[in-house]
């Protein structure tokens, strides 16, 4: 299943005033705070994966931007942390007898 924002639950995490902050980090981050060129349209959490919502933990960001440091940090989390296999570990065989 593809993860996007119509399918993440993170809108459900942001705070009530979202459009207020999400404004006023892009009015003061006019351009973008990675690549310094583009027109900052997102306001991007800087840490990954958090629910701080502070001005000071945003940054305002472009799109193409935001979608590579987006790829990069799920990329960093699938290899931190791989999923469990569903192949269950080998066991000797019931009919051996020890010993």
């Amino acid at each position: 299943m593809a993860h996007n924002w119509n399918t993440s639950k993170r809108k459900s995490r942001l705070p009530a005033n979202w459009r207020h902050l999400r404004k006023q980090v892009l009015e003061r981050d006019v351009t973008c705070r990675i690549c310094g060129v583009r027109p900052s349209t997102v306001a991007d959490h800087i840490l990954p994966m958090t629910d701080d919502h502070r001005l000071e933990a945003l940054q305002g960001v472009c799109d193409p931007c935001h979608r590579q440091k987006t790829a990069r940090e799920a990329a960093a989390a699938r290899a931190a942390g791989p999923r469990p296999s569903r192949k269950r570990p080998s066991e000797a065989h019931p009919g051996l007898v020890d010993g």
